[in-house]
């Protein structure tokens, strides 16, 4: 999902992140290939089980998603009763998104904007939520101050842990795009990096889940649902949950 047209401090244009999603055919493929399949549509349901419980009850709140992307996650904040709008920078997803959300009978407000610098009031909503952005944005940082300036409440931010299996996928494509490949050469990122910049911003962690041990790409690779859970839920339980699940969903309050 995209974060912005452009960054804080100068244009962006040129970066994969708004390259690759400024694209009619990677907006319309996008929700087939992150949640195709049962491996997807278990990841899609578990994603939004993990943001209705980190902001319930939902009935009545007004949630910012940026990045929203195709607007999976706005969608169901809105099926659940939230009073929602979705921001991204690529035009093309947006209108994805629009249609997902006609088709699913809810009224979603999306617009275009920059996660560097939102187009919305200080303390205007009473939580944002922000998926598969912060691992793509140019300042990450200045996204999370963002979404700390516009809630009043909280805000849920997601990312791949650098203590995971995601690392090594991340680096061998910061590899690849140095060798002239067109990869999302994605970055991880460390839980004490990320509450830190909450903190500065006056918000505390209040919960922390992690998903998955072994990477997403093989589960879906291997496309067996029931073998995922027996795994992950071995590997779980003796602790590899706790020191390398990937990704990261943390939830900070003020």
């Amino acid at each position: 999902m995209s974060a912005t047209p452009k960054a804080a401090g100068g244009s962006s244009d040129d970066h994969y992140s708004y390259r690759h999603y400024a694209d009619a055919g990677v907006a319309e493929g996008f929700d087939s290939l992150r949640f195709g399949g049962p491996i997807g549509r278990y990841l899609l349901d578990t994603q939004q089980r993990i943001l209705l419980d980190a902001l319930a009850p939902v009935t009545g709140r007004r949630v910012l998603d940026v990045g929203t992307g195709t607007g999976r996650a706005a969608i169901g904040l809105a099926q659940a009763g939230a009073v929602v709008t979705g921001i991204d920078a690529s035009a093309e997803m947006l209108a994805v998104a629009r249609s997902r959300a006609a088709s699913a009978g809810v009224t979603v407000s999306f617009e275009r904007g920059d996660a560097h610098a939102l187009p919305v009031a200080t303390s205007s909503v009473d939580a944002a939520v922000c998926l598969r952005v912060l691992m793509h944005a140019i300042d990450w940082k200045q996204c999370v101050a963002e979404l700390c300036r516009v809630s009043r409440w909280r805000v849920v931010a997601d990312f791949p842990a650098l203590a995971s299996f995601a690392a090594l996928e991340s680096g061998g494509r910061r590899v690849a795009n140095m060798l002239g490949a067109h990869t999302e050469a994605y970055r991880v990122m460390s839980e004490r990096d990320v509450a830190a910049a909450f903190a500065v911003r006056g918000f505390r962690v209040v919960a922390i889940r992690r998903q998955f041990v072994l990477p997403i790409a093989l589960h879906k690779a291997v496309g067996q649902l029931g073998l995922t859970k027996g795994v992950e839920s071995a590997l779980r339980s003796v602790g590899l949950l706790r020191l390398l699940g990937s990704p990261v969903t943390m939830v900070a309050e003020r």
